[in-house]
């Protein structure tokens, strides 16, 4: 069908129009395109490939060049993830890389401020606290703390020079912060890292469960793909758990709303109702599992009316979604933060899995689990090795193992520190806070805002004993507390591949040069390894690459034969069509679709890459223990009995406090706030009470409150929403970059940051940061005095009575080619 042209304001239309498709129907090519004012599609010069870097879909797109600059970006239409289609932050948020304050020459400390220098300072002073620090100290003095929004070349880099380098086991990414608990889940439940199913089983699924994902505002391409199916013939019925009025809740046949910390007692329920009915698959469960048995037991007096008690949601309501959950041919879940971020995190994580493991819904189209990530690149931090694994899914107590990873970069096993898990990264802020971590490097992160307990941050980032790195584009709250600041180039300026959430790989090449001396940080850590001179056993190079394809190759060799298996591809295999899904080898030459078509491939004793850990507690398995209760490599079915969260409401504190995302702003807002129109769809900090919570105290919309816990305090305007009651819910993007206080409220009045307020705490399996869990107060500040909160009326955030409330507008229309049978928005659009 011809392609025709609308133009659509995309901040009051995020969505877009609709494209309708039926079950096991291909999803129909829509193309998104925006250029900046003023650029014609035929004034631009090259289009140079890329996918989002702003969340974890991994839409493809291509850039559009004129004169050496970025001036827009389009949808690809071959790409198997977007079928051409892009979001808000994908269309906008390219604009930040032209800001006048990136970053462009490095920073060092003197007497006090940071002053510009030349590359060879700053690195010299990095390389010499480092020799000094291992001579006098040794390696578990020097800490490495990354992002989820690097290259894979550029973490397998990282992890090579960390762990073989240097030699220390401090590792970590801020992927800790938003996908530690979908790796230890899939690990606890498949023995492996990797996603069992992928985003095309949108096209076949009957039912869709959403677990504390709020699809819309986190990957709301993959949200247009659930749309287009309910617009369509057959179209799927969802189950939404979520305790905030979400658009797939609005959408939802059954939306559960559970009272915070208490997501496994409800699960335990569902499983208790869909065991009780004998809505199991007993075969599957025989041929393919251990531990059924005991997870029936358990859930055994998990009944509805015992959940509803605890979870404050009516039994009838869990009955229903345990007969939708229970019934369908074929069951797609899909989990985000509401889950991984809450109490008993990878324990309710896990009861998701052990759901479709119980029902046999897995490896085939519709059937599947999606233990989703946060950002862009988290799953590359997973497979390389920057975080709480070894590179290749390699299990870090199976000598084997090391073994292999040792021969591969030609050193001793014994250069690889496993002598214990790989520190998380809360972990080492605390060794930091302590003093045995002396030197932190941090590269694209802003834990300065991103971490919970902001003013204990901020005291240890600020310590005269810690020599912190900071390697970013911005002038970010953590680099103004830094030693050395490094300008870094970003997206569109240099070369590398990404995988997102559904083991897509795609290529993002080049398209402009980065700002005058910002390097690739690629670039930096092969600058560094060379000046460290680091050697592997036979006194050659330890890192032998130069440039992002032959750290590709490099990484090839370090996946061969591992579950995240990288050899059948290429960068030109890369160039031109769609990502291609991992594991790509001799045997799945274009990838593969989906894992566990044939029985569960990577839980074997031998093989495997973890041998679990108790939900509760913790304690790492040995292998011993897990031989004997998984000797033939099964999928292990594991229970969690519900244990109440760590900090409970009080008469001082009365509410439950929730942080999260919206759709206009990622991470720290370091580039989408740098982007006009997603910066004007929420410009500030606000705060979401019910309506009932916020006539008992008087409040309404617009008023200036202050939310309070033991650690802190914000202000924030008030939004009144339909949350549920006793629940206040504030976004964790606002930090203090853009304000005259520039890096935070310690000498002033209560700051805007979330995690002000957030506590020190993390789950004992994954060791994710709990955001979710706090008691709070919440006190009028100021009447709104014709004010209202600065809050999307788009999204989750919208107003219980949204004529009250100006609608979200972006002002300046995308403009959105759109191919197929279209129909306007029912309800998506602004309100």
């Amino acid at each position: 069908m011809e392609a025709s042209e609308a133009s659509v304001d995309r901040i009051a239309h995020p969505w877009g129009g609709r494209t309708p498709y039926g079950a096991h129907e291909p999803w129909p090519v829509r193309v998104d395109t925006y250029l900046e004012p003023g650029v014609e599609a035929s004034r631009v010069q090259r289009w140079v490939q890329a996918a989002s870097i702003l969340h974890s879909d991994g839409d493809a797109m291509d850039i559009a060049v004129v004169d050496g600059r970025m001036v827009g970006v389009r949808g690809r239409a071959g790409d198997r993830v977007n079928r051409g289609r892009l979001g808000p932050k994908d269309l906008f948020g390219w604009q930040a890389n032209a800001s006048p304050d990136r970053l462009t020459l490095p920073l060092v400390r003197e007497g006090g401020r940071l002053v510009e220098c030349d590359w060879d300072t700053a690195m010299e002073r990095i390389v010499t606290r480092s020799r000094e620090l291992l001579e006098d100290r040794g390696p578990g003095s020097l800490g490495f703390y990354t992002s989820g929004q690097l290259y894979l070349e550029e973490y397998y880099t990282l992890a090579v020079l960390a762990r073989a380098g240097i030699g220390t086991n401090h590792l970590d990414g801020n992927t800790r912060l938003c996908t530690s608990t979908a790796a230890e889940a899939l690990k606890e439940s498949f023995g492996c890292d990797g996603q069992p199913g992928c985003y095309d089983d949108i096209d076949h699924a009957d039912v869709i469960g959403m677990f504390g994902h709020n699809t819309a505002e986190t990957q709301p391409v993959q949200w247009m793909r659930v749309l287009d199916r309910l617009e369509g013939p057959r179209p799927p019925r969802l189950v939404c758990i979520d305790p905030r009025p979400t658009r797939p809740a609005r959408r939802a046949a059954v939306h559960l709303a559970p009272r915070i910390g208490t997501n496994v007692a409800l699960l335990n329920a569902l499983l208790h109702e869909i065991i009780r009915t004998d809505r199991v698959d007993h075969d599957y469960i025989a041929a393919h599992t251990v531990g059924f048995e005991e997870l029936a037991s358990r859930v055994k007096e998990c009944t509805p009316l015992w959940a509803a008690r605890i979870c404050d949601v009516p039994a009838a309501r869990i009955g229903e979604a345990a007969e939708l959950l229970g019934t369908a041919d074929r069951l797609l879940s899909t989990v985000l933060q509401g889950v991984y971020q809450s109490h008993q995190a990878t324990a309710a994580a896990v009861q998701v899995n052990n759901l479709h493991l119980i029902r046999g819904m897995l490896g085939r189209p519709g059937a599947g689990v999606l233990q989703m990530n946060g950002q862009p690149t988290a799953q590359n931090t997973r497979e390389c090795g920057a975080d709480g694994d070894l590179p290749g899914f390699r299990n870090w107590q199976n000598d084997g193992h090391v073994a292999d990873l040792a021969r591969v970069w030609n050193v001793e096993p014994s250069a690889i520190p496993h002598y214990a898990p790989p520190t998380h990264a809360l972990q080492m802020f605390r060794y930091a806070e302590q003093g045995s971590i002396h030197m932190l490097w941090i590269s694209g992160t802003n834990p300065a805002v991103s971490l919970p307990e902001l003013s204990r941050i901020r005291s240890i980032l600020a310590q005269e004993r810690l020599f912190t790195v900071v390697q970013d584009l911005f002038l970010t709250e953590t680099a103004q507390l830094a030693d050395v600041v490094l300008p870094a180039a970003t997206w569109g300026e240099k070369t590398g591949t990404f995988t997102n959430a559904d083991r897509t790989v795609h290529l993002s090449d080049k398209a402009v040069e980065p700002p005058g001396e910002a390097r690739p940080d690629l670039d930096i850590f092969l600058d560094y390894a060379a000046r460290m001179d680091f050697r592997d056993k036979d006194g050659g190079p330890l890192v032998t690459w130069h440039d992002p394809e032959s750290a590709f190759e490099a990484w090839k060799r370090c996946s061969a034969g591992r579950p995240c298996d990288y050899t059948g591809l290429t960068y030109d295999k890369l160039r031109g069509g769609s990502g291609i899904q991992w594991p790509c080898d001799e045997q799945a030459p274009e990838g593969t679709q989906r894992l566990y078509t044939d029985g569960i491939s990577w839980a074997h004793p031998d093989v495997c890459e973890s041998y679990g850990k108790d939900l509760l507690t913790g304690a790492t398995a040995e292998a011993v223990e897990y031989r004997s209760l998984n000797p033939d490599g099964k999928a292990v079915i594991k229970a969690a009995d519900y244990l109440p969260p760590h900090e409970a409401p009080d008469e001082d504190h009365p509410f439950q406090l929730t942080t999260g995302r919206t759709l206009y702003h990622f991470h720290t807002r370091t580039k989408t706030a740098r982007a006009p129109q997603l910066n004007a769809a929420a410009p500030e900090v606000w705060v979401e009470a019910s309506v009932s919570d916020a006539a008992a105290l008087g409040l309404g919309e617009g008023d200036l409150v202050e939310v309070t816990t033991p650690r802190g305090a914000l202000r924030g305007r008030l939004r009144v929403t339909d949350i549920r009651r006793g629940l206040l819910f504030v976004p964790f993007h606002y930090g203090y970059w853009d304000t005259e206080a520039g890096h935070g409220p310690d000498d002033g009045p209560p700051g805007r940051a979330a995690n002000e307020t957030t506590v020190t705490d993390w789950d004992p399996a994954s060791k994710q940061p709990l955001f979710k869990t706090a008691a709070a107060a919440l006190r009028l500040v100021e009447r709104a005095d014709g004010h209202h909160a600065p809050a999307p009326t788009t999204t989750a955030s919208a107003a219980s009575r949204a004529d009250s409330v100006p609608p979200t507008t972006g002002g300046t229309p995308a403009l959105v080619t759109q191919s197929g049978d279209i129909s306007p928005d029912r309800e998506e659009g602004a309100r």
